[in-house]
């Protein structure tokens, strides 16, 4: 599935991923290929993207990386939407 990460300030991430496991206001949820539609409100903490994530060099600071797994922190939450395999997760 397609992930796109975008902030005010700009686009920070763009490709293909396996998995993304987010903070949901109500509670942690993982989406993965094929997920149905859904629109939900992230609450301040961590997401896990899986997958072969390469971030450009001017935004790799905000990520941390472990193995196959990528981490960006959600400081103010945020918002996700994924309709048609395709997620864009707005970060605050």
């Amino acid at each position: 599935m397609y992930l796109e990460i975008v902030s005010p300030e700009a686009t920070l991430f763009q490709g293909e991923v396996t998995s993304v496991s987010v903070p949901g206001v109500q509670g942690s949820f993982q989406v993965l290929n094929n997920h149905a539609p859904i629109v939900s409100s992230l609450a301040v903490g961590t997401v896990k993207i899986q997958g072969n994530v390469a971030i450009s060099k001017e935004f790799q600071a905000q990520f941390d990386h472990k193995g196959n797994d990528t981490f960006i922190t959600l400081n103010n939450g945020g918002t996700l939407e994924m309709n048609d395999n395709k997620i864009i997760l707005f970060v605050d």
